[in-house]
């Protein structure tokens, strides 16, 4: 995805979202290209991205990697930054089963904090 292309898919995501998105907490990993991976919580999902805290600023079109548990890092790229929240776009829709098994492992887990 091209920084030209994110500006489009950021307008469609407030207007039009590919797939539903689900309120959860999941701890994991964060690392923006050329940094260093953090500890994070992703805040909701879908197949198609993730919002999660974010200490330090990011920027769109940004390429990041999310480490979930028991999954490999998946890339992404980063959409907007908000007051230590960022929204990232998967590079690669993340498959429909791994995003249920996800979804029913932390829907109702337990309490996870954000550092923001």
């Amino acid at each position: 995805m091209t920084v030209q292309s994110s500006g489009r898919y950021a307008i469609a995501a407030q207007e039009d979202r590919c797939a539903p998105r689900t309120k959860l907490t999941i701890p994991a990993q964060l690392r923006a290209s050329g940094g260093r991976a953090f500890q994070t919580v992703v805040h909701d999902l879908s197949i198609s991205g993730f919002s999660a805290a974010a200490i330090n600023r990011m920027h769109p079109g940004q390429v990041c990697w999310i480490t979930l548990p028991g999954l490999g890092a998946l890339q992404a790229e980063v959409i907007w930054w908000d007051n230590c929240q960022v929204g990232c776009a998967f590079a690669e829709l993340l498959s429909p089963i791994v995003h249920d098994n996800i979804v029913s492992k932390y829907r109702s887990g337990g309490v996870y904090r954000s550092t923001c």
